[in-house]
């Protein structure tokens, strides 16, 4: 029978490859809680996928709350990622309010609702991105994560925004923007004109102005310091960051129609370069 511990590494290896490797490249003893919170992560990031209205969604996000302020129904036994993330949270004296605002950022997800500013956005990705860095640098070292809080707040803001570039073909489809409409009105657009996708000079800049803001928090994170060897795992899905916001501020519109995911030989060759050079 499967441990949690395999239950959840199978889950990252068909929703999330690149944490997947990550954990990995990981020291073996922590593989188990860094596994747990990226499957959380990841239960988490598909809700959306999961469903066909906002409702079923909150759904599913309060029995992750529920379980975390722990007034869970039931067993977690029925659930290994849950019961994982559990022992994780124990082990490793995770705090549980950055999980439970983890799940409540998602709740933007959701919805249709447009992201209104430059500070709306860095807010959503310093809950989610940035706060699974440290969660994952506290597993690895908690002497060393505090040190490293910095890196991992700009580290996590770029990995959200080269998250967001590569699922904006999808986003678009359903009608969601995660470019701030702060962004959108300097370019001269606004959530509907970019929907439409019909003034590509416009959606190009806005685009280009929003990878910038990426790599804005990647020079930041890079200037925060050298990340001590001990909670650099936590950081190596976001060494995948910069090469899909230059090449969006190179495509501009046209990643409205083609893919922007560097091919997984290219992503796990970049990992492992990152895991030996200790660079993000």
């Amino acid at each position: 029978m499967a441990t949690n511990q395999e239950i959840c590494l199978a889950m990252l290896r068909d929703s999330d490859r690149d944490r997947y490797l990550a954990c990995l490249l990981s020291p073996e003893e922590k593989r188990g809680a860094l596994a747990a919170l990226y499957a959380f992560n990841a239960e988490l990031a598909r809700i959306r996928d999961l469903v066909h209205e906002p409702l079923p969604g909150e759904v599913r996000l309060q029995y992750w709350h529920d379980l975390l302020e722990g007034s869970a129904h039931g067993s977690t036994a029925a659930n290994p990622v849950a019961a994982a993330l559990l022992i994780a949270i124990e082990t490793h004296r995770l705090p549980r309010k950055t999980l439970i605002d983890m799940i409540e950022a998602r709740t933007f997800d959701l919805y249709d609702d447009p992201m209104e500013t430059r500070l709306s956005l860095e807010g959503y990705a310093g809950e989610t991105a940035s706060a699974l860095i440290q969660l994952a640098s506290l597993v690895l070292s908690p002497e060393e994560a505090a040190r490293s809080a910095d890196a991992a707040g700009h580290a996590g803001v770029a990995q959200a925004v080269a998250g967001l570039l590569l699922l904006m073909p999808l986003h678009r489809r359903r009608g969601q923007i995660y470019i701030p409409l702060q962004i959108l009105s300097a370019t001269g657009l606004d959530r509907d004109a970019f929907l439409a996708g019909e003034d590509r000079p416009r959606i190009s800049a806005a685009i280009e102005a929003f990878a910038g803001l990426g790599r804005e928090h990647l020079a930041k994170a890079r200037a925060a310091g050298p990340i001590a060897p001990a909670v650099f795992p936590a950081f190596l899905p976001a060494t995948l960051a910069e090469p899909v916001l230059i090449k969006a501020q190179k495509r501009g519109a046209l990643l409205l129609d083609r893919p922007l995911q560097p091919p997984q030989w290219r992503r796990q060759l970049r990992m492992g370069l990152a895991a030996a050079r200790r660079k993000i």
